[in-house]
């Protein structure tokens, strides 16, 4: 089986150069008359190293590398590692900082996660689409204000900012899109 650069997803592992890559980042574009270009960035299981490649043409294609995902719930951190549960085995499994990325500003307790792992090692987790966070800070909200109105700043309990509608306040759980980081709706 393989993978054309379209069918590329965040998370995603790759054989590269026969060595297990995750997906970080991709971007594609195509200019006018020419060949569409795709510029990857993976970043090793093994060694954490992080590898950009471009790539052009419509044939490009990758091998999907031998991984598996369980259904995890993120429990506790300790000092620079995140611990997630296997929801049937209960075994727990540390993510550091590194292997984590920005998910970190989604992490909430108690949220349930894709994690993906290489040879029975964590190397990654997918997200839900959406999480439930709680305001911590924001500035005033005022009778009246519509959610057809303008925004306001807001930061979430994980210390993420997001802008939101001028009717939300401090205590307020709001539903954000974690591919995005935009405000979806007040829970």
């Amino acid at each position: 089986m393989t993978i054309g650069y379209g069918d590329l997803k965040k998370g995603m592992a790759i054989d590269l150069d026969g060595e297990p890559y995750v997906v970080v980042e991709y971007e594609r574009s195509k200019m006018q008359q020419r060949a569409p270009t795709s510029r990857v960035r993976f970043r090793s299981i093994k060694t954490g190293r992080v590898v950009d490649r471009s790539f052009s043409g419509f044939d490009v294609k990758f091998k999907p590398a031998a991984v598996e995902r369980r259904t995890s719930q993120y429990i506790y951190r300790e000092d620079e590692l995140y611990y997630f549960m296997d929801q049937k085995t209960f075994e727990q499994f540390p993510l550091s900082v590194i292997q984590l990325g920005d998910d970190i500003k989604y992490l909430v307790e108690q949220i349930e996660v894709e994690i993906i792992l290489h040879d029975e090692v964590p190397i990654a987790i997918e997200l839900p689409i959406t999480v439930d966070m709680k305001i911590t800070e924001t500035g005033p909200s005022f009778k009246g204000d519509t959610a057809q109105g303008g925004t306001k700043p807001a930061t979430l309990e994980t210390g993420l900012v997001i802008n939101v509608p001028l009717f939300i306040d401090v205590e307020d759980i709001v539903k954000v899109d974690t591919r995005s980081a935009d405000y979806i709706s007040r829970v």
